[in-house]
């Protein structure tokens, strides 16, 4: 039931996203909220992926025609398959990232799959970095779009996590990509709680 209750959320929210994308409009932003995007990297392969889709599905309408019990259970399977990936895409561009700052939180999201809220008092440091490869390592919640991630966080403590199935992890380390990675990074520096380092050690006199 919970596997079933999980896939049921996640149709609910693409189609969502969908409707808000048609609409031009963004999800969780509100007062106070900058967005900053994310899926500018991915568009071009999403829509060249919807494209072969649609190719596909015509091309089995017109040869399956003659078995009409698997020309439409195909065919429902292919307008679903399209209507997927148009709305991973419309997700990805309708839920950016948010920071907040009436809540002093930074909400890191990735499509209608991850939304996790990092409280600005929790992150460590934050830093520009361009990473290709990731692995998956406890304690650790890579984002990759495109392959890529921009930005790493580090944080103070573990924040949760809950995965698609609601499996509970406890997050330190953070990879996540945007498309203005630079100016996220000067936003978030800017409303970060400054850290008062520990005074260099000194010795005794001689």
């Amino acid at each position: 039931m919970r596997t079933a209750g999980a896939l049921v959320r996640h149709e609910v929210r693409l189609l969502v996203s969908l409707v808000l994308w048609v609409g031009r409009r963004r999800h969780g932003t509100g007062d106070g909220g900058h967005a900053f995007g994310y899926a500018r990297g991915q568009g071009a392969t999403m829509f060249a992926f919807a494209f072969v889709c649609v190719v596909e599905t015509v091309a089995m309408f017109v040869l399956l025609r003659s078995w009409p019990i698997v020309h439409w259970t195909v065919f429902v399977l292919d307008v679903y398959t399209i209507e997927f990936v148009i709305g991973l895409h419309a997700a990805s561009v309708v839920r950016p990232h948010v920071l907040d700052l009436n809540s002093r939180s930074l909400r890191v999201r990735y499509a209608a799959h991850v939304d996790l809220r990092i409280p600005l008092e929790k992150i460590s440091t934050v830093r520009r970095e361009l990473r290709t490869t990731h692995q998956r390592t406890e304690g650790e919640l890579s984002l990759a779009i495109g392959s890529q991630t921009t930005i790493t966080l580090e944080l103070t403590e573990p924040v949760a996590h809950f995965t698609f199935f609601g499996r509970r992890r406890d997050i330190r380390l953070v990879r996540f990509h945007a498309d203005d990675a630079d100016a996220l990074v000067r936003s978030l520096r800017a409303v970060m709680p400054e850290r008062t380092a520990p005074p260099p050690h000194q010795g005794l006199p001689s």
